[in-house]
């Protein structure tokens, strides 16, 4: 909407100042180029004051996003942009129904259990991404990592104000669950998060094994609890197929060409 002017005078210190008082940055920013443009263009003040508050506007939801993606600590960066529905096994339709997030409004889970190599921290990660781009608060961990914060806040038995804390997030995203044993102190993390998520928020979970088989990774009664409240509310996807990393990479299409 703005037209660029390179030769548009600076604020006056008092409007400079009352933006800032104002916390309207984005405003503030774009106000010397936009009253630039709207006096040579002739607006009329409504039109001034519409724009300066659309920059504003824009500028925060902008911003939060930022923070938000941020804030979720997403692995790679990747996102639907780079993904191609048809090279994975989950049923387009379902990829589809799964990125609408109406699922996540209704605090119920996702489950993509395969083989390493299918696709399913790469999906995961870019509805992650998705969800925040639609104004969702999301929270990318390990298992090893959720380990960490419950022995971490042991010490001063604090852990429930730590999952209360993960749980402010609409859409908690556990990567990589099944590649090796889970010690107990991370079983209990996927239990405590998982219970406390039960009916609330939404829980997303990658994982080697079916959770019907979790109680080969870790003890039994704490692998029923958790399996019980995990899948209640649960979308179950199962992939299948080679992994597309070892397929690039016997192909040579994991590296570039070496000169």
């Amino acid at each position: 909407m703005v037209i660029s002017i390179n030769s548009a005078p600076p604020l006056p210190e008092d409007l400079e100042a009352q933006f800032r008082a104002l916390r309207m940055p984005h405003a503030r920013l774009a106000a010397p180029e936009l009253l630039a443009t709207a006096k040579s263009q002739r607006w009329e003040p409504a039109e001034v004051l519409r724009a300066l508050l659309q920059e504003e506007t824009t500028g925060r939801s902008r911003s939060v996003i930022a923070s938000r993606r941020k804030a979720a600590g997403f692995p790679t960066g990747k996102t639907f942009d780079t993904w191609d529905p048809t090279l994975s096994t989950i049923p387009v339709a379902t990829q589809q129904a799964l990125r609408t997030l109406e699922w996540v409004q209704r605090a119920e889970n996702l489950v993509l259990a395969g083989p390493s190599g299918t696709g399913k921290t790469f999906f995961l990660e870019a509805l992650g991404q998705h969800a925040v781009d639609e104004g969702l608060k999301v929270a990318w961990f390990t298992l090893e990592r959720l380990a960490g914060i419950v022995r971490s806040h042991r010490v001063d038995a604090s852990v429930s104000k730590a999952v209360d804390k993960i749980l402010r997030s609409d859409l908690v995203i556990i990567d990589d669950i099944g590649l090796l044993p889970v010690p107990e102190d991370a079983a209990e993390a996927l239990y405590r998060v998982v219970d406390a998520a039960y009916e609330k928020s939404s829980v997303a979970i990658s994982s080697n094994l079916h959770p019907a088989g979790f109680d080969e990774l870790m003890p039994k009664t704490l692998a029923t609890a958790t399996v019980d409240r995990l899948l209640h509310h649960a979308h179950i996807c199962q992939t299948s197929g080679d992994s597309v990393r070892l397929t690039q990479a016997l192909a040579g299409a994991g590296v570039s060409a070496l000169h």
